[in-house]
C-alpha cells in the first residue's frame, strides 16, 4: 500500500484539514499520516480559535515519520507562520521528498485567516519545493497580485505561481462566478478542467480533499493529467453526495460509495 504523509492543521468538526485528508486518503486506497501544525476550534459555522503546535514538536513529527516509513508522496495544508513555513521546507529537502502537493490555505470560508500576513513570504519559498501548487482564485490573487476574472486571467496567475518555483500548477476555478473549470500548467502547456457548479452549500473542506486526492493518486503512480483529473471527478461526486451536520457550511461525502453499501442515507 501507497504511503502519503498530510502536514496540515486539525479541524475539530472533521470536515476539513487533516480529518478531510485522512478520510480522502483511505477511500482512495492509500495509508495516510500526519503532521499536525495547529490545532484548531471549529465547527460549521467558522473557526473560533487556532493553537499554533511547537516548532520543536512539528520537527519531531516530521522526524518520527520519515525516519522509519517510506513516503510515497507528502501533501501540505495550513501552514500558519514563517517559522513552521521554512522548517518544513528544510526538512522535506533534507529527507528529499520530491512529490509534495502544497495547498495554500490562506483564509477560510467563514473568513478566518489562517495564514499570518508576515508568512506569506515565506509560503513563496516553500511554492519552489511543490511538485504541484492548488491554489484557488483568491489564493492565487495574492500570491500573484493580479485580478483574475476569467481563464486567461487564471492562465497567467499559472505562469506566475510556477515562476516561484513550482513543478506544476493547478488554479481552481471554483470561486469563479460562471462554471468550476480548472486550470493545469504542465511543462508548457495548460489544460483545462472543465467542471460543473453544484447547487449546495456544505463545500467545507473542498479543497483539503481535492489536494488529498492528487497526493494520493501520484502516490500510486499516475501521471499528473491522469491525478488531477481523477480526483476532480472524485471532489465532484463528494460534493454532490454532501450533507449538513450542524447549522452552516456541511462536509462533503468522502466515504459514498462506502456510505451506499453500508445503506446509510443522508
Amino acid at each position: 500500500m501507497k504511503k502519503v504523509l498530510t502536514i496540515a492543521g486539525s479541524d475539530s468538526c472533521g470536515g476539513a484539514g487533516i480529518q478531510a485528508d485522512l478520510k480522502t486518503m483511505s477511500a482512495l486506497g492509500v495509508y495516510g499520516m500526519s503532521v499536525i501544525t495547529a490545532v484548531t476550534a471549529q465547527n460549521t459555522q467558522g473557526v473560533h480559535d487556532v493553537q499554533e503546535i511547537s516548532l520543536g514538536l512539528v520537527e519531531a513529527q516530521i522526524r518520527s515519520i520519515f525516519d522509519d516509513i517510506e513516503v510515497d508522496c507528502v501533501k501540505i495544508g495550513m501552514v500558519s507562520n514563517p517559522e513552521i513555513i521554512m522548517l518544513i521546507k528544510r526538512l522535506l529537502g533534507e529527507y528529499g521528498a520530491n512529490k509534495v502537493v502544497l495547498d495554500p490555505v490562506m483564509v477560510s470560508k467563514s473568513g478566518y485567516y489562517l495564514l499570518k500576513e508576515e508568512a506569506q513570504d515565506a509560503l513563496k519559498e516553500l511554492i519552489g519545493s511543490a511538485y504541484l501548487v492548488t491554489p484557488n482564485i483568491p489564493e492565487a490573487e495574492v500570491l500573484t497580485g493580479i485580478k483574475i476574472e476569467d481563464e486567461e486571467d487564471m492562465k497567467e496567475a499559472a505562469l506566475r505561481i510556477r515562476e516561484l518555483g513550482a513543478q506544476n500548477v493547478l488554479v481552481k476555478g471554483g470561486h469563479r462566478c460562471n462554471d468550476a473549470s480548472d486550470v493545469l500548467l504542465s511543462g508548457e502547456i495548460f489544460y483545462i478542467l472543465e467542471g460543473k457548479r453544484i447547487q449546495t452549500n456544505n463545500t467545507h473542506g473542498t479543497g483539503c480533499t481535492l489536494s488529498s486526492a492528487i497526493a494520493s493518486n501520484l502516490a500510486k503512480g499516475m501521471c499528473i493529467m491522469d491525478a488531477v483529473s481523477a480526483s476532480k471527478r472524485y471532489i465532484t461526486r463528494a460534493i454532490e453526495d454532501s450533507f449538513s451536520i450542524g447549522e452552516g457550511v456541511g462536509p462533503v461525502g468522502h466515504f459514498v460509495e462506502l456510505y451506499e453499501k453500508a445503506g446509510v442515507l443522508y
